[in-house]
């Protein structure tokens, strides 16, 4: 086996399983534990998605298939995409109310 055929095969799917599920992890306590912050949930979101990806790419490779490389490709479109919307949506909200906390745009309801 040469140097450039080296990845998944030699190290294992486990490391790349813990790594997922420690992202996992503090993805979902970001948004559990800070919710006053809306900067904080969409990071933790992306953390989420981030270890989705792992996942994707981890088993891909494990398989010797490309629809799960493929795919990811495709959520790191999504995450971009709504990352930019939604700090776009941040910043137009942060000028006309001079906050981002979460409290403050649960009064627009309704």
């Amino acid at each position: 086996m040469s140097a450039g055929q080296l990845g998944i095969a030699s190290v294992g799917l486990t490391p790349y399983l813990v790594v997922s599920a420690i992202l996992l992890v503090l993805g979902v306590f970001g948004i559990f534990i800070n919710r006053k912050n809306i900067i904080t949930i969409m990071m933790s979101i992306e953390l989420i998605l981030l270890a989705a990806n792992i996942n994707l790419v981890a088993f891909s490779a494990a398989l010797g298939d490309l629809s799960g490389q493929v795919f990811t490709l495709f959520v790191l479109t999504i995450a971009a995409a709504e990352a930019a919307i939604g700090l776009a949506i941040v910043t137009v909200y942060f000028r006309n109310r001079g906050s981002i906390e979460v409290e403050d745009a649960r009064l627009m309801k309704g």
